[in-house]
């Protein structure tokens, strides 16, 4: 058991040994630098390969309106906003407290599987595999859920750009991709969209009532607005 535990990437430790710190540093720095870079470049640019229809993030947004269509201005900023406190975050990883090292380096794998899922669905849906896109969203949405429930109580500066952001957008995001999956213009298609569009509400009331994590709700209400 000793030994599953401590090859388990995932699992909250006491102390981490310089090699392991070494490797989160960079598998951390790298994996962030692809997601920024991978946003903004498709966010300006759309891609030159694949066989389906191809858009810029925002392009797709736009070919495909559904009830769970985003507002580009609002998410960009919430994006923007999310990218600079995970500045703050990959600097936890390099102080010399060993408590705030510590805690950096317990949602290090977590944080590096959330921008490599976020990476696969960039590349997915500005390439129409919607899919999969949505897939990966699926796969981000555990990995993150696991990432709240099993670090609750870390400092705001973690939680928030690393946490409950990433966790409130995935689930949007499921909506928003799985809407343009369906083509989602039916009238069945849009009373389901009214009922999930409660359940957005449902799952912000869950945090505050359960762990009094308002964050969720605020970050759930500005992506929906």
């Amino acid at each position: 058991m000793d030994t599953v535990q401590k090859a388990n990437p995932f699992a909250k430790r006491e102390s981490h040994g310089q090699r392991q710190l070494i490797a989160y540093r960079i598998l951390t720095v790298v994996s962030w630098l692809l997601i920024v870079i991978t946003s903004v470049y498709y966010t300006f640019n759309a891609p030159k390969d694949g066989k389906y229809h191809r858009e810029t993030i925002w392009g797709q947004n736009r070919a495909h309106p559904t009830p769970f269509s985003l507002n580009k201005a609002i998410t960009s900023v919430y994006w923007i906003v999310l990218f600079v406190g995970q500045i703050g975050y990959v600097w936890h990883l390099f102080v010399a407290d060993e408590e705030t090292l510590n805690a950096a380096a317990n949602v290090g794998s977590h944080f590096i599987m959330n921008n490599l899922f976020g990476f696969a669905f960039i590349m997915l849906w500005v390439r129409s595999h919607f899919w999969l896109a949505e897939l990966m969203l699926l796969l981000n949405f555990f990995n993150l859920s696991s990432l709240y429930f099993r670090h609750l109580n870390y400092p705001r500066a973690i939680h928030v750009p690393v946490v409950s952001g990433p966790l409130a957008f995935t689930y949007v995001a499921i909506l928003w991709c799985g809407a343009a999956m369906v083509n989602a213009h039916t009238l069945a298609a849009r009373i389901l969209a009214n009922i999930a569009i409660w359940g957005i509400l449902v799952y912000g009331i869950f945090f505050l009532a359960a762990f009094k994590d308002y964050t969720m709700g605020f970050e759930l209400s500005v992506l929906t607005a």
